[in-house]
């Protein structure tokens, strides 16, 4: 066993929980600090797998890393995710207006700036300004780690979905006052200029497609390490936030699932527009908003 993938699970699955780490220590029988050592990678033992898997109402295979993930909350999708672009030497997305590790500075702050927002006008302003503070810490750390480990990426975007961003804004479904909504569309605006500017440079190890016509049913990642590639498929954009939205995340890395996802996005990227074709189409819809749209 690998005691550290197991504990980077753990670590997910009490996300998903939400539970806290000392009511499941208490549970267990151990100590918070405990529980940290073996979210860490400590040795476990197969019983306090079986035991933590009893709390966590999940399947004691699941811990173990065999099977599929399944996440309904966003914050323990987000981690889940982190842990395994940790290990990852390529990433295929498909679908989607996002390529997330190399989105602008203004979605970035958008997407701060809106969290904070709804944090603070929530039923529970403290809980809520700490889901906001852990899932950013994520975010922030995903960019981190995208710019030291600099995996390649192949991102295969719809046309359907950058034009709903530009519509809708950024972190739109969080967005409250007329203010909020002029920043997220003034963020959108700013997103596809710069992935306008990534299509036509071409930087080393990056490759951004645009796939015209409707949206896809399904969007999907591909990331593929050393020892092993996993299948992630999530209702959950990067800025829905981290207790917002409905649905269920599946992460997978049994070989036909990933085989099968990468045949679909291979064969989308052979018909994507590339290069000026694609920054062309993308400036293109910056031009179709509404001037005022665009100055906000």
């Amino acid at each position: 066993m690998r005691f550290a993938d197991i504990g980077q699970q753990l670590r997910a699955y009490r996300l998903e929980s939400g539970l806290r780490a000392e009511e499941i220590a208490a549970r267990l029988g151990v100590s918070r600090a405990a529980l940290y050592r073996y979210e860490k990678g400590e040795v476990i033992k197969l019983d306090t797998i079986r035991r933590l898997a009893e709390l966590l109402k999940i399947s004691p295979l699941s811990l173990l890393g065999i099977g599929i993930d399944y996440f309904s909350r966003p914050l323990a999708f987000q981690e889940r995710l982190r842990q395994i672009e940790e290990e990852a030497d390529q990433i295929l997305l498909f679908g989607g207006a996002v390529c997330f590790q190399v989105a602008s500075d203004s979605y970035e702050a958008a997407v701060n700036e809106a969290w904070a927002e709804a944090a603070e006008g929530g039923a529970d302003p403290l809980q809520g300004r700490g889901q906001a503070e852990q899932a950013l810490s994520i975010l922030a750390m995903r960019r981190r780690l995208y710019q030291q480990r600099r995996p390649s990426i192949i991102a295969i975007l719809s046309e359907a979905s950058l034009r709903r961003l530009l519509e809708d804004g950024v972190a739109h479904g969080l967005a409250g006052t007329e203010r909020s909504r002029a920043r997220g569309r003034a963020a959108a605006a700013a997103e596809l200029e710069n992935l306008a500017s990534l299509m036509e440079a071409v930087p080393i190890g990056l490759q951004i497609g645009l796939k015209e016509g409707p949206e896809p049913t399904g969007g999907f990642i591909v990331l593929r390490g050393r020892e092993r590639a996993h299948v992630v498929a999530s209702p959950f954009p990067p800025d829905s936030g981290p207790a917002v939205g409905t649905g269920v995340a599946m992460i997978t890395a049994a070989d036909e699932a990933v085989g099968l996802h990468q045949r679909v996005a291979e064969a989308a990227w052979r018909d994507a527009l590339k290069g000026s074709a694609a920054a062309g189409r993308v400036r293109a819809l910056l031009r179709d908003v509404r001037p005022t749209e665009a100055a906000a």
